[in-house]
């Protein structure tokens, strides 16, 4: 934590969240505006499904690899640069897509979004635990995740409706600006929270014993990949949504936005728990609520899908469901992430979001293309995708019992 953390942020907590948040949203909303320009963008293009799937896969991909470096860089140089840096290169890369005029070129500019729109995920995690103790940042970072959760509910309408009346160039021009905006506001006001002696040496064997420190280190992976994986159980069906919402339930573009609607309440909903719980539960007693919402939500919808066609009316409150149970989870899980190593709090937070980045690129382009095509092998994949992350977490508590005992003070 920075010594002099007190004074690089006077303004009330929520407005730092809303800050942090905003910096996380440009993710999601990479994603999110153009799932229901999803098929005219390949129409208007000349390109297949498969070849549209790449449009997700390569930005997940590029997400997944340039999150090793995001943090590390953090370390050195500072946070503030990195996140400048990040959202001026995500900016320049949006104006690409828009301009577009073949797949191969959309494909391209989507990789270097992804390449660009993770510094402000992965910067203000470590900016949280500069400036707050292990309670209070857990609060901060429930706040983030609620509002955070503002922009796949809004994403998608504006998506829909940029698409549907100004076409699909309008909904990258969108992205454009938000970066412009986003850059300017956070030149003015994110504060620098790691002070210069804490700062690591960029250099590549320093760098190296940092990877090799927390790669090699099974309660860092296995932490990881509880927070990560399970995170998938419910982005398979953001990814599947075209198919899933379109095909499935037979709702317009225009109306995809009740599923994210459902799903990000449950988000926020998650989040605002985990804030109310910060230092009066043990953080593995709320992992463990966490992970039985999560568990019993995905069996019954692996049940139902079994048992009934799907319908509008009861086949998304699952997914929320689900969605509300990770949430109530993984703020507590992020902050032992970050607590292993306290001198590489940034590497860490590259890593963790490394490797579920890696696991959500493996999603998109591998898992959601061959399990689309049906409601029960989606609920089949949630419900499978939960269990590696709940299978981390039960090994972890069986080796390293007293991690998350103690009630943050």
């Amino acid at each position: 934590m920075n010594p002099d953390a007190d004074r690089l942020w006077r303004g009330p907590r929520w407005a730092l969240a809303v800050l942090l948040a905003v910096l996380g949203m440009v993710g999601p909303f990479s994603i999110d505006t153009y799932i229901p320009a999803f098929t005219g963008i390949g129409q208007a293009l000349g390109a297949t499904p498969v070849q549209m799937q790449q449009t997700l896969s390569s930005y997940l991909f590029g997400f997944a690899f340039m999150n090793l470096f995001h943090g590390a860089l953090a370390d050195s140089f500072g946070r503030r640069p990195v996140v400048l840096w990040g959202v001026a290169l995500f900016t320049l890369a949006s104006s690409g897509c828009a301009l577009s005029q073949s797949i191969e070129q959309l494909v391209f500019f989507r990789a270097l979004q992804g390449l660009s729109a993770g510094a402000g995920i992965v910067v203000s995690r470590a900016i949280i635990r500069d400036l707050y103790p292990p309670a209070q940042a857990q609060k901060v970072m429930s706040q983030v995740t609620i509002y955070f959760g503002v922009a796949p509910a809004v994403a998608p309408i504006v998506g829909g409706w940029l698409f549907v009346h100004l076409g699909w160039h309008s909904v990258f021009w969108f992205l454009t600006g938000i970066g412009a905006v986003l850059w300017a506001v956070n030149l003015r006001y994110l504060p620098e929270s790691l002070a210069p002696a804490q700062r690591q040496p960029f250099e590549v064997r320093h760098l190296m014993r940092g990877y090799w420190q927390l790669g090699s280190s099974a309660r860092f992976l296995l932490l990881a990949l509880a927070s990560g994986v399970p995170f998938n159980g419910m982005f398979l069906y953001v990814l599947s949504a075209p198919e899933f919402l379109g095909e499935h339930l037979r709702l317009q573009p225009t109306e995809f936005f009740w599923f994210f609607v459902l799903t990000i309440s449950g988000i926020m909903s998650g989040a605002w728990l985990s804030g109310r719980l910060a230092g009066k539960i043990a953080p593995k007693t709320q992992i463990r609520h966490g992970f039985v919402i999560m568990l019993v939500t995905a069996v019954l919808n692996l049940a139902a899908n079994a048992l009934f066609a799907p319908q509008v009316a009861w086949a998304m409150i699952p997914i929320a469901v689900f969605a509300f149970g990770w949430a109530l989870m993984v703020p507590v899980v992020t902050l032992l992430v970050l607590d292993l190593h306290p001198e590489r709090r940034g590497m860490a937070s590259s890593l963790q979001a490394f490797i579920g980045s890696s696991a959500n690129g493996i999603v998109a382009g591998v898992i959601a293309p061959l399990v689309m095509h049906s409601t029960l092998a989606l609920a089949a994949a949630s419900l499978a995708m939960l269990l590696v992350g709940l299978g981390a977490w039960v090994y972890l508590h069986a080796r390293w019992p007293e991690i998350g005992r103690a009630v943050s003070g």
